[in-house]
């Protein structure tokens, strides 16, 4: 039989004595610890110690006993002959996870680089090496606190928060850890309103004036009058894609390619935006396959060089520069044509363009408060008359086909080559915004 013996002046750290098979006298020492502790370690310990005499398996107490016990007085346990030593796990540290992380997303680069950044806040608050399990959830409520409180954009916290969210499921779901510290964290509206900038059709009019050529005319034109995303859906509009007689656009959308049925979506052309691509294709080169082609050079910097047209028209550029004209182009769908039809064209669904691009402007409150100021107001007036533009079919613009008609041959080998695209099935609703569940 085993029994408890007691060390130090106070008899605080205890130790469990007994003989092995050959009579030699044995010690299994317990370190600081209660009678209560010591006691239940004695009934687990002979467990252990009467199965390795009989030969037999561990009595369920004494697994138990073992699986309770650190790894300092599990190894005491295997030197002592009584049980194999235990395997110890590889310690998995928050950078290891984040890693992991980052080489197995398949993501866009700019998705990549904002994965960089919340990887870089949990690295610079957690340390490198932290144990992943010694987080909780806690740790995962300070960090949260941490970037709340360092000046980031409430919209900037939920992204860093929702990503951070994804990269704990990612854990659990690698079997690093059994549950994820950062499932419960609030994470908020990524929506800003403070960067919101409606756009209207005469200061859009004042800045097609002072482009420096065609192909800024139709690239303000087509994020203005078509809601394209710049650059990612500029870049891959082919003229191919432009079908002039019913007046649409094939869009190609990197954003929501990976969604099924909405890698390609179409949108209505606006008499303004029909006219100035008209003349962009007038003075394309035969044969040009892009509809912007220098935009498709990767050194392009165009919204350094939009906020100076900007400047030039007399204006002062608004945050957000394309965002902003993409979302001033939603604004005006929507008061026009249903919610599930703006959806389809700009690629998202209702509920993001409430979140992210919609706007209240000072008219809505106005023609609700029966407030005329236009016809009050002359200098009001044909700023309103502007935004208010009539239904394509009104529009005083000429309906023209581009001209050259040797050129027009060459183009129509051009779309041949390309996919026919615009009577392509087209989902309900597009996906916005990121995409990355992790």
């Amino acid at each position: 039989m085993a029994s408890i013996g007691r060390e130090g002046l106070r008899g605080e750290r205890k130790r469990i004595m007994f003989r092995d098979a050959n009579g030699r006298q044995k010690t299994l020492r317990l370190g600081e610890c209660s009678d209560r502790a010591a006691q239940s370690a004695l009934a687990g310990f002979e467990r252990v110690l009467e199965a390795h005499r009989l030969g037999t398996t561990i009595h369920p107490d004494g697994v138990r006993w073992l699986e309770s016990i650190d790894d300092r007085l599990h190894d005491r346990v295997a030197r002592l002959g009584l049980v194999q030593p235990r395997e110890i796990a590889e310690v998995v540290t928050l950078g290891s996870l984040l890693d992991r992380f980052l080489e197995s997303a398949s993501v866009k680069p700019s998705t990549i680089a904002a994965y960089s950044q919340t990887a870089g806040s949990l690295r610079e608050f957690f340390g490198e090496d932290t144990p992943l399990s010694s987080i909780g959830t806690a740790g995962a409520d300070a960090w949260r606190k941490s970037i709340a409180d360092s000046g980031l954009a409430v919209a900037t916290v939920a992204k860093r928060v929702n990503i951070g969210r994804a990269i704990g499921r990612k854990a659990v779901r690698w079997g690093m850890i059994a549950a994820s510290p950062f499932d419960e964290l609030r994470s908020g509206s990524q929506a800003n309103p403070d960067r919101s900038f409606y756009v209207s059709r005469a200061d859009i009019e004042s800045i097609l004036t002072v482009c420096p050529d065609i192909q800024w005319r139709a690239m303000v034109a087509l994020c203005r009058f078509a809601g394209l995303r710049c650059p990612s859906e500029l870049v891959l509009l082919r003229w191919g894609d432009v079908n002039w007689e019913k007046g649409r656009l094939a869009v190609r959308s990197p954003k929501t390619a990976h969604h099924d049925g909405h890698a390609v979506r179409m949108v209505p052309i606006d008499p303004t935006l029909r006219a100035i691509l008209h003349d962009l294709f007038d003075e394309a080169e035969p044969g040009e396959e892009w509809v912007l082609p220098r935009f498709r050079d990767a050194g392009s910097n165009p919204r350094t060089q939009f906020g100076r047209i900007i400047e030039r028209a007399g204006l002062t550029p608004w945050p957000r520069l394309f965002h902003n004209l993409r979302a001033s182009c939603a604004t005006d769908w929507v008061e026009r044509f249903p919610a599930h039809a703006v959806a389809g064209w700009l690629g998202h669904s209702p509920m993001i363009a409430a979140q992210h691009y919609l706007q209240v402007r000072d008219a809505h409150f106005d023609a609700a408060a029966g407030i005329d100021k236009a016809a009050t107001n002359p200098a009001t007036r044909a700023a309103t008359e502007a935004a208010t533009q009539a239904r394509p079919g009104a529009h005083t613009i000429p309906q023209r086909q581009p001209q050259h008609t040797t050129h027009q041959a060459d183009m129509v080998g051009g779309v041949i080559a390309c996919d026919r695209l615009e009577d392509g099935a087209m989902g309900a609703t597009g996906l916005e915004p990121v995409t990355s569940s992790m």
